[in-house]
């Protein structure tokens, strides 16, 4: 076990944990809804330091991240454990992984000298804290993003963004980038389908802009969930009203887990998505989940030159130059070097 950070002491025992917005009040012995942070006799400990369960190198696209080191690769790691209980959620065996003995976490243990050793030993431009809530293993995240700075490497978090403030002003100096699921635009679907509220999410959206991360959005397209146009037509106003740069990722959706009676998004509902994103303002909004849509490629929002061309998370050209459109010189928000 590790001690954990942003923890508060309550009373007879009881400890605060101030990781995320949940700010579980757990009583000796117990954990928090994450289920990885454990109170020990009033101190805070997490189960999952260092121990992962996957250790991937992804395409940056995978992220997704569209306008941040294009066609680089990222070093993608989790440990088990997350702070939603997302009914709909594709990494479910390792984000709810139960009540697993503390003595014997469940993943290999890793340093993070070895995440960032074995980043560089295979080419990567950057970490990746992903597949479950990083959050939720903050402690070991940190360490590794320090440690690959000092190396050189970037840092992202794929995330729900559901952390505190506190958390989010310590982590955002040594992170490059985030994205940021918005799973819907009202809360009756966050309290419902994850079990958390919504405008938590879309203060640290504000906040990590503010701070200076490089921010996109993803939002999971479920029929008859969060798809209306109303809906979509907020949330593509709300992310206007920050950065009509920031791209926006509209997702298909695929029953699994416990949410297997609603069928698979159209591709027509990502292309009305894309339309309703673009007429609020929005300079990038892409289609995914799916192939052959027309909808993953980067075009200049001045000229509507093609810019940069995807299939399947590849980039196949990118014409970008120095961040730029070569046809008009419209500068193209990202990180391009």
């Amino acid at each position: 076990m590790h001690e954990a950070q942003f923890s508060i002491q309550g009373n007879n025992g009881e400890v605060i944990c101030g990781l995320c917005v949940h700010r579980c009040r757990i009583k000796s012995g117990h954990r928090g809804i994450c289920g990885v942070r454990e109170n020990r006799d009033g101190g805070l400990y997490s189960l999952v330091y260092g121990r992962l369960v996957a250790e991937l190198v992804d395409p940056i696209e995978k992220k997704p991240l569209f306008h941040f080191l294009p066609a680089s690769t990222s070093y993608s790691i989790a440990t088990v454990g997350c702070n939603f209980r997302c009914r709909h959620c594709q990494n479910f065996s390792i984000s709810q992984p139960g009540n697993f003995p503390a003595d014997a976490p469940p993943g290999v243990l890793r340093s993070p000298e070895f995440v960032v050793e074995s980043a560089i030993a295979a080419g990567c431009q950057s970490i990746s804290y992903t597949f479950v809530e990083p959050t939720i293993f903050f402690e070991f995240a940190y360490d590794c993003c320090v440690l690959a700075h000092r190396h050189g490497l970037k840092n992202v978090f794929v995330s729900n963004g559901y952390a505190t403030e506190e958390t989010t002003r310590k982590l955002a100096p040594v992170l490059d980038a985030i994205n940021i699921d918005i799973k819907a635009f009202n809360d009756d679907f966050y309290r419902t389908i994850c079990g958390a509220r919504l405008q938590p999410v879309l203060d640290t959206v504000r906040l990590m802009r503010e701070l200076g991360v490089w921010v996109e959005i993803t939002t999971l397209l479920i029929p008859g969930l969060n798809d209306s146009e109303q809906e979509l037509t907020q949330l593509a106003e709300f992310i206007v009203s920050l950065d009509p740069a920031i791209p926006w990722h509209v997702s298909a959706f695929f029953p699994t887990y416990k949410l297997t009676d609603r069928p698979a998004t159209p591709v027509l509902t990502l292309q009305k998505a894309r339309k309703i994103g673009l007429a609020a303002g929005l300079h990038h909004v892409y289609e995914g989940n799916v192939t052959d849509s027309g909808g993953e490629n980067t075009v200049c929002p001045s000229c509507q030159a093609r810019l940069i061309s995807r299939f399947r998370f590849t980039v196949q050209e990118n014409r970008l130059a120095h961040g730029c459109c070569p046809q008009c010189g419209e500068k193209i928000a990202g990180v391009w070097e």
